[in-house]
């Protein structure tokens, strides 16, 4: 059957529907009606003889054909708009393009002020939202096909395209009157005995968890946030100790009541990276905001240590092992 037999515009829903596996879902991201969706998953059931979704209890599974046809689809999609890319031009000085970023809390406070500083300079007329973090989102790849970018650590592994941005390294927090606190310092047998204030983003430990992991401290977490931000606040006054990238802690170092304190291990490097859907790669605009992060994360980072330098030599620009058949 040639390609004039069927509309290309429904392997667009026919991508969104075997990926989101939910006819409200994919509407959603296509921006269109549940009713639509349905006429568009009835037509393509008639085209290929065949289920595609199946209901599974309260879900839908992909029937095996489905399966087969995902990574297909996704590979000509991606060609697509790597050939329609090829003529398109950038103008950042004019354009009015909106991008759409997650990243975490820390990333948002040490990291959007110096990024809008630039864009505001470049490309005013540019619009970038920003979304935070949600349970869920370092899982899947759903997300990244939602948003152009997402910023998280290395460590969550997410599928897609990514390269390193920005290095930090975590530091403890403690209210300045706590009675551990002997010349500015904490000890190990401290971090082991003392109730912790924690950040739970996603179903990964921070570095610095991992990092007391091996050194065979499980620690007491009294108290767990979705973000960095409020754990200075919640060890002032209190005998928490909390553990966070030491750009935050001096953030708020001078008006959270905190003391910040070199952790009592060598630096555990934190390297936030810039991660996107392959189908984004060829575009100028992203093409463009990925330059524009790039240079914001060189301009506030230092010479990085070893440890940041050797993974950033792994982890340039890449495409994970997961996509590599649709690439």
């Amino acid at each position: 059957m040639g390609l004039g037999a069927i509309d290309l515009n429904l392997l667009v829903a026919l991508e969104a529907l075997l990926e989101e596996k939910n006819v409200t879902h994919a509407g959603v991201r296509l921006s269109t009606s549940q009713s639509a969706m349905s006429g568009s998953l009835a037509r393509l059931r008639r085209h290929f003889n065949d289920e595609l979704l199946i209901r599974v209890g309260r879900e839908y599974e992909l029937t095996p054909l489905a399966e087969r046809l995902l990574p297909v689809v996704q590979g000509s999609l991606q060609k697509a708009e790597e050939a329609l890319s090829l003529t398109r031009h950038f103008d950042p000085g004019r354009s009015r393009q909106r991008f759409s970023v997650v990243m975490s809390d820390y990333v948002m406070t040490v990291f959007v002020e110096p990024l809008l500083r630039v864009i505001a300079a470049e490309a005013p007329g540019v619009r970038i939202d920003f979304h935070p973090i949600v349970d869920g989102q370092l899982e899947t790849e759903t997300h990244l096909r939602c948003h152009d970018l997402m910023i998280v650590p290395l460590g969550y592994q997410l599928p897609g395209v990514s390269e390193a941005v920005m290095h930090d390294r975590f530091v403890c927090i403690v209210d300045p009157d706590n009675p551990r606190l002997v010349d500015g310092r904490l000890t190990l047998r401290d971090l082991a005995e003392m109730p912790h204030a924690a950040c739970a983003i996603g179903k990964s430990h921070t570095p610095a968890e991992r990092q007391l992991e091996t050194l065979g401290i499980t620690p007491k977490v009294q108290v767990s946030t979705p973000g960095f931000s409020v754990l200075p606040f919640l060890v002032s006054g209190t005998d928490l100790v909390a553990m966070v990238p030491e750009r935050l802690a001096r953030r708020y170092e001078g008006f959270a009541r905190c003391a910040v304190v070199p952790a009592p291990f060598p630096d555990v490097p934190l390297v936030e990276a810039m991660y996107w859907h392959h189908n984004r790669h060829a575009d100028p605009a992203h093409r463009w905001l990925r330059d524009t992060v790039r240079k914001v994360g060189a301009a506030l980072g230092e010479e990085a240590p070893p440890e940041i330098a050797a993974a950033d030599a792994t982890h340039s620009e890449s495409v994970f092992p997961e996509l590599s058949a649709a690439s």
